[in-house]
């Protein structure tokens, strides 16, 4: 898939959030301060994207003030454009906590999004200009998991998108938290009929979907639901896999030490569609691998990388810049 004249190669619609967090064998009930860092998985793909060159923008709604102001100045310090996003008056940022932790226990996550801007957010308040003069339009399941008006601009969304010939890529990203897998179910099967790119992670495809087997089977399972996509499978450790057609692909996962387990799959997410758009899904998968490996060794959400980094964690770069 090459490029056209579009303003954007890539744009991200969701919610931004602000996440507080404490180390491994600290606990958010006694921990004296919290790390801070701006999150949101529709906003980590398009840093990551970002610091591979790619031309991205993210749109969702931010309340007036400093707090909005934060978001803005971490999108804008990765290269984003926010030439997309929405502000929303006397709303609230949503935020969430993260507890790290190693086994036996898990890493544990409470929120705290009920009423922030991104739910306030109607179809009408979208400059869906700016959205859809891009290549890729990228969507996840968390945003409808948001509320009703959400899902319902999501579902404008790709209804606009596909009008204008813009591709589509959706990551199902469940979220049991925020609502049921039947209700998911409900919801995203429609959306994901209109996929170009679909990213699913093996759990997710279990849960909500009712998909489990070999690879290929679950492949072919999430196939039938997005017929007219490219098919990603997430393993965790074990790497990804992905169906183009009758072609199937793989990547094995890279062994790491992990330091911070949250942002691992929008990484990935990256990497395989900066990989679409270059025309190699094989490339893209290995990158995302590659970048998923390199956000779990990262503090915060989004990673910040460069092309560079890249190619030499993936081995075709030098191992020791001197």
């Amino acid at each position: 898939m090459s490029p056209d004249s579009r303003r954007f190669e890539v744009t991200g619609f969701g919610e931004a959030l602000l996440r507080l967090s404490v180390a491994d064998g600290q606990r958010l009930e006694t921990a004296a301060a919290y790390a801070v860092n701006v999150a949101g998985a529709e906003l980590n793909v398009m840093a990551a994207l970002a610091g591979l060159g790619r031309r991205v923008a993210w749109g969702g709604g931010l309340p007036e003030g400093r707090l909005g102001e934060r978001v803005l100045r971490h999108l804008r310090g990765f290269g984003v454009s926010t030439a997309a996003v929405v502000s929303v008056p006397g709303a609230r940022l949503g935020t969430y906590y993260v507890e790290l932790a190693s086994p036996p226990r898990r890493t544990d996550v409470i929120y705290d999004r009920a009423g922030s801007a991104a739910t306030r957010v109607r179809a009408v308040d979208v400059p869906w200009d700016v959205l859809l003069d891009a290549d890729v339009l990228h969507l996840t399941g968390i945003t409808p998991a948001l509320g009703s008006e959400a899902a319902a601009v999501v579902t404008e969304a790709v209804r606009r998108a596909k009008d204008a010939g813009v591709k589509v890529s959706f990551d199902v990203n469940y979220r049991a938290k925020l609502w049921s897998a039947d209700a998911a179910a409900r919801t995203l099967t429609p959306l994901l009929a209109s996929a170009d790119l679909l990213v699913c992670g093996e759990a997710d495809a279990a849960t909500v979907f009712g998909l489990s087997g070999t690879v290929e089977a679950v492949l072919s399972g999430l196939a039938l639901l997005a017929p007219d996509a490219v098919v990603v499978l997430t393993s965790g450790e074990r790497g990804a896999s992905a169906l183009d057609g009758r072609t199937l692909v793989t990547a094995p996962g890279v062994p790491v030490d992990v330091r911070d387990g949250l942002g691992a799959g929008d990484a990935l997410t990256a990497g395989v569609i900066d990989g679409w758009l270059g025309g190699s899904l094989e490339h893209g998968l290995r990158q995302g691998v590659a970048l998923a490996s390199m956000a779990l060794v990262s503090d915060g959400d989004a990673l910040l990388v460069t092309r560079p980094e890249l190619d030499s964690v993936m081995g075709t770069g030098r191992r020791v810049q001197r």
